[in-house]
């Protein structure tokens, strides 16, 4: 006979483990977007009807490009995270579910990886 509860056996397992960490992930990368995203926005209102040599230009320079780049890793993260809580939520199939939260990743990775590409290229000049 044991004293030992059956909550020992679930403990640290679960939602209740990943359920905190991916609420406070999904509200850090939420304010960090509202930041990122108004200094986007004062980035592109100034360069609005400059011709192409002249936003090239100002795209090269690091504390340009940074934020954008910043910008795109944390609305990828936030997107992937965002999706998955709905894919958990409404999808009951078990292997629909698996393959649907592996697909989500894939996109974020992929839409945040091209992203980052295109903000490098043309901070390179390639």
């Amino acid at each position: 006979m044991s004293l030992r509860t059956p909550l020992k056996k679930v403990r640290y397992l679960g939602s209740a483990k990943e359920g905190a960490d991916h609420f406070w992930k999904q509200r850090v990368t939420a304010v960090s977007n509202l930041v990122l995203a108004v200094a986007a926005v004062i980035i592109l209102v100034s360069l609005a009807g400059a011709d192409h040599a002249t936003v090239v230009r100002e795209l090269k320079r690091p504390e340009i490009a940074l934020p954008l780049i910043l910008l795109v890793l944390s609305a990828a993260i936030h997107m992937r995270l965002g999706m998955q809580v709905i894919i958990e939520d409404y999808v009951h199939g078990e292997a629909v579910k698996i393959a649907l939260l592996m697909l989500n990743t894939f996109f974020a990775a992929t839409v945040g990886a091209a992203s980052i590409l295109a903000v490098l290229k043309l901070y390179f000049g390639a």
